[in-house]
């Protein structure tokens, strides 16, 4: 793969890539500590999703940590904090209780995350990722009031840090969202559209569609979280891939699409990150291979 294209998975600890990431039988929390440098030894995986700072932020050491254990070339893809992302207070099992008076507050978002991040990822920070969590009714409702909120909130983060500027993107949860008037404040605002593959979210197609609204005849950079299968549940997808050693239900039309995506942004000089979740086929490694697979011909 040519350097600007990234592939990498969500995570990295994984007991069931045996065989395929790592060496001999490890438990996850080992993994979970020691598998990063392990898993940028391995050609094909130049990025990986920091999925553990949507649930809270961490601090620049622990992002220098991270950088420290990969390779010059590799490049994050990081989960901003769902304190600024969630627009209610969640319990222990996910259910929104109370609307949460932190949702799009750029100053925390610039203080807890993107700061902290920069600092510790240097030249490794890739899209800093704004996953809006599903919205209550009455804000999906109200959705040009919505994109103004969130044109505030983008315009008010840092653009730079010493000789960094940032990679902002947006990945969305609630499909209504997804119209023209969003596309054009991403635009203004240079913040880019993560196509995010999930069951709230409609197919890779309409998504592309949406990107070539925001782009015209010309891409820009591509971030893709491949997340689950078409027309799966995450559950049902976790519990029927476990342990996630091989494909089980190969995506051909996701898979093809994606490539064609990834190989019109690097025919225009563009950078691409796409991660895939183990849930997307059964096993995010192999998932991987075969879309590079597909990448290089389309680009020979």
């Amino acid at each position: 793969m040519p350097t600007d294209i990234r592939l990498g998975t969500s995570s990295w600890f994984f007991p069931g890539w045996r065989g395929l990431v790592y060496d001999g039988i490890h438990p996850q929390v080992t993994l979970s500590r020691k598998g990063l440098a392990a898993y940028g030894e391995i050609p094909l995986l130049r990025t990986v999703s920091l999925d553990r700072t949507f649930y809270a932020p961490i601090s620049a050491v622990d992002y220098a940590r991270y950088a420290s254990q990969v390779p010059e070339h590799f490049s994050f893809v990081v989960k901003a904090p769902a304190i600024v992302c969630d627009a209610v207070m969640r319990d222990e099992e996910g259910r929104g209780k109370v609307a949460n008076p932190h949702f799009l507050d750029a100053a925390i978002a610039a203080r807890e995350f993107v700061l902290p991040c920069l600092e510790g990822l240097k030249a490794k920070a890739g899209p800093l990722v704004f996953q809006v969590s599903p919205l209550p009714r009455g804000l999906v409702e109200d959705a040009s009031l919505l994109v103004d909120r969130l044109e505030a909130f983008f315009a008010a983060l840092p653009q730079e840090l010493g000789k960094q500027r940032p990679i902002y993107a947006l990945e969305l949860r609630n499909p209504e969202l997804l119209t023209p008037r969003l596309m054009r404040m991403l635009g203004r605002e240079g913040v880019r559209y993560c196509v995010g593959l999930h069951d709230r979210m409609p197919e890779v197609e309409r998504q592309e569609a949406a990107l070539k609204a925001l782009d015209g005849d010309t891409p820009g950079d591509l971030v893709v979280r491949w997340n689950l299968h078409r027309g799966f549940l995450y559950q049902a997808a976790k519990q029927r891939y476990e342990p996630f050693d091989k494909l089980v239900d190969e995506d051909s039309e996701t898979r093809r699409i994606l490539a064609r995506m990834a190989a019109a942004a690097f025919k225009a000089g563009r950078r691409i990150w796409i991660t895939a979740n183990n849930k997307a086929e059964g096993s995010a490694p192999l998932s991987l291979l075969k879309l590079a697979e597909e990448i290089a011909k389309i680009i020979a």
